[in-house]
Parts: C-alpha cells; sequence; structure tokens
C-alpha cells in the first residue's frame, strides 16, 4: 500500500513515517517503479509494536536500541528481552503508582460526595 493508504491505517501522519524511515525504525520500505514507498502487513506489524512502546513511555532512544537489536536477527534475541523486561518493569511501577493515586483521588472524590468537605 502506498504511504498515505499506509499512515491512514497505522493511524500516524506521513512525517512521523518519514521520520521514523530517517532515524532508522522504519528500515528495507519497499519502493515501486516510480520512487514511492510501498508498505507491507509486516510494516504495519511492527509500527503498531513501535506505538504500543510509544504509548507505554519507553523512551524513543530505547525503541531505537531494540530496532537496532532487531536487525541483528536471532543473536540479539536475548538483549532484546532483557530490553523488553527493563520496560515491563518500569510500567508495573508506573501503574502501581497511577493506582495509588486514583485512589487518593476517589477518597477525595468521596468526601465531596458525603459533604465532608467544607
Amino acid at each position: 500500500m502506498n504511504m498515505k493508504e499506509f499512515a491512514n491505517l497505522v493511524g500516524l501522519s506521513s512525517y512521523t513515517l518519514r521520520y521514523y524511515e530517517k532515524i532508522g525504525l522504519l528500515k528495507h520500505i519497499q519502493r515501486n517503479g516510480s520512487g514511492h514507498r510501498v508498505y507491507s502487513s509486516k510494516d504495519a506489524q511492527w509500527v503498531a509494536f513501535i506505538k504500543r512502546l510509544k504509548e507505554t513511555a519507553m523512551p524513543l532512544e530505547d525503541i531505537l536500541a531494540y530496532a537496532t537489536l532487531r536487525e541483528g536477527g536471532p543473536n540479539t534475541a536475548l538483549e532484546r528481552q532483557k530490553l523488553l523486561e527493563r520496560h515491563q518493569k518500569y510500567l508495573k511501577q508506573h501503574i502501581a503508582q497511577q493506582q495509588t493515586h486514583l485512589a487518593a483521588l476517589e477518597e477525595k472524590i468521596n468526601l465531596y460526595k458525603n459533604n465532608k468537605v467544607r
């Protein structure tokens, strides 16, 4: 599919896709006879994973490190796993912190509901 179709499919702008290609997150994008980019379903899966990592607050530097390791093939599987495990640990801590904040907020809301705040 072409850039416009792909951008719509993955929910990113064509500018972002070109930027990802420029910094090395998207590699080996095929080109047609006119030189226009042609994306595959495999590219869409990779972009979906990149977006997931970004949405879980993984720093772009770490996403790039993961992408570089990915390019290295099966020999880098353990390193990729470790990188994802570090992020998993961070994410669990962040979720726990957010749950604590949510509980405090709910407690405050309940004070208002029970007219105990002046």
